[in-house]
C-alpha cells in the first residue's frame, strides 16, 4: 500500500501511472482519435540493428500527426562507423533523405502505412506496420522487415493540466543497412499529449519537470529462441511503471519500480543501472561499449540516449540480437527522489 507524505491538489495523483498490454493492429496504428482528452502527437519508429562486424546502426523518424506540434526531430540516422567508438549522427547520409514533416498515411487492409510525399525533395521512404508485420525502407540507405514481438504495451500518466498516454510495439527486424546484412529491433511508439505539446520539448509532464531517472524500451532474442521484451520507467514522487513479456506468453505489469543509476564521472551516460520490480526482481543494464549517442548531448533530445542490453540479474542465456534504447539524465538524479544537479 502506498503512503503519502504530502497531499497533492485535485487531479494530481503524484505521478502514478496506469500500465498494461494492448492488442496491436494496423487499424489501431492508423487511428488518429484522441484518448483521455489528449491529442496524438506522432508515431515514433526508432531502434538499432547490428551487422556481422558488430557495428551499430540506430535510426528514428518522426511521423507527425495532422495538426500536431512537431519537435526538432524529422529523421536521424546514426552509426558506429564514423569513429568506431560511439553511435554518431551521420549528417552526410541524412542530407539526401526526404525530411518529411507530415507524412502521407493510410490503411491497406490491416496494414497501416506512412511515406514521404511525391513532391518531397530528397530520397523517398516508406514504413508499414500491422499486428504481425513491419517494414521500413529508406531508399538507398536501409531496408528492414520484421515481425511483432509479443504484444503491444501502453501506459497512461494523468496530470492537472498536462498528461501522457504512451503506446509501444516492438518488432524483430532484419535486412540490409548501407549494403550490409543486419538484424535488431525497431520500437514503434505513439504519444498522446496535451493540445500543443511536443514530446521531450513542450508540455511534457515527465521531461519538463525533470521527473525521470531511468527510462528504456528493450528486447532481447536469445540463441535458444527464448526472448524478453519490455518497457519501464523509474522517476520521482510516485512515477514508475514496468511491463515485461516473454516467449511463454507471460505478460507482467507493475507500478512498483525502483532503480539506481551511476553515471560517468565526467559524462552524461550510465556506467551502471539497475531496476527492482516489486522489491524482489532485479534487472541490470549492460552498456554497449560503443552505445553512447554523444551527438544528442547539448542538443535534442535533451537527455543522453544510450544503447546496450537489459537482462535479469543472474540470467546466463546467450543473446542473438537485441535493442535497448533509452535514457538516464544525471541532472534528474540517480534514484527515486534523489535529485540531480545541472552540472
Amino acid at each position: 500500500m502506498r503512503s503519502f507524505d504530502t497531499i497533492p491538489e485535485r487531479a494530481d495523483f503524484g505521478y502514478q501511472c496506469l500500465v498494461g498490454p494492448q492488442k496491436v493492429s494496423g487499424a489501431k496504428l492508423a487511428d488518429l482519435r484522441d484518448h483521455f482528452g489528449l491529442k496524438l502527437t506522432k508515431h515514433m519508429p526508432f531502434g538499432s540493428v547490428r551487422d556481422e562486424e558488430g557495428h551499430i546502426y540506430s535510426m528514428v523518424r518522426a511521423l507527425n500527426a495532422p495538426g500536431s506540434t512537431p519537435n526538432p526531430t524529422k529523421f536521424i540516422y546514426q552509426s558506429t562507423r564514423l569513429d568506431g567508438k560511439n553511435i554518431r549522427i551521420d549528417k552526410e547520409k541524412i542530407a539526401p533523405r526526404a525530411l518529411t514533416m507530415f507524412p502521407a498515411r493510410g490503411l491497406d487492409g490491416d496494414t497501416a502505412w506512412w511515406s514521404s510525399h511525391p513532391e518531397d525533395p530528397g530520397q523517398p521512404w516508406r514504413l508499414t506496420a500491422s499486428g504481425t508485420d513491419f517494414s521500413w525502407k529508406e531508399d538507398g540507405l536501409f531496408d528492414l522487415t520484421g515481425k511483432l514481438i509479443g504484444n503491444g504495451m501502453q501506459w497512461y500518466l494523468p496530470g492537472v493540466d498536462w498528461g501522457t498516454f504512451y503506446v509501444a510495439q516492438l518488432y524483430d527486424v532484419q535486412g540490409t543497412c548501407e549494403g550490409k546484412q543486419v538484424k535488431g529491433m525497431i520500437s514503434l511508439d505513439q504519444a498522446w499529449m496535451a493540445e500543443g505539446a511536443a514530446i521531450h520539448m513542450h508540455k511534457d509532464l515527465v521531461v519538463n519537470n525533470k521527473m525521470h531517472v531511468i527510462w528504456w524500451n528493450f528486447a532481447t532474442i536469445y540463441k535458444d529462441g527464448s526472448w524478453d521484451v519490455g518497457s519501464f520507467l523509474v522517476g520521482h514522487d510516485k512515477l514508475g511503471y514496468a511491463i515485461f513479456q516473454n516467449e511463454k506468453g507471460e505478460v507482467r505489469c507493475t507500478t512498483d519500480t525502483e532503480g539506481t543509476v551511476r553515471h560517468e564521472a565526467d559524462g552524461w551516460f550510465a556506467e551502471e543501472a539497475r531496476i527492482v520490480l516489486e522489491g524482489k526482481e532485479e534487472w541490470e543494464f549492460l552498456p554497449d561499449p560503443r552505445g553512447r549517442m554523444i551527438d544528442f548531448v547539448g542538443g535534442f533530445p535533451i537527455t543522453a540516449q544510450q544503447e546496450g542490453r537489459w537482462r535479469k540479474v543472474g540470467d546466463t542465456r546467450e543473446p542473438d540480437r537485441w535493442m535497448a534504447w533509452g535514457e538516464s539524465d544525471k541532472r534528474n538524479g540517480t534514484a527515486r527522489n534523489v535529485r540531480g544537479t545541472e552540472t
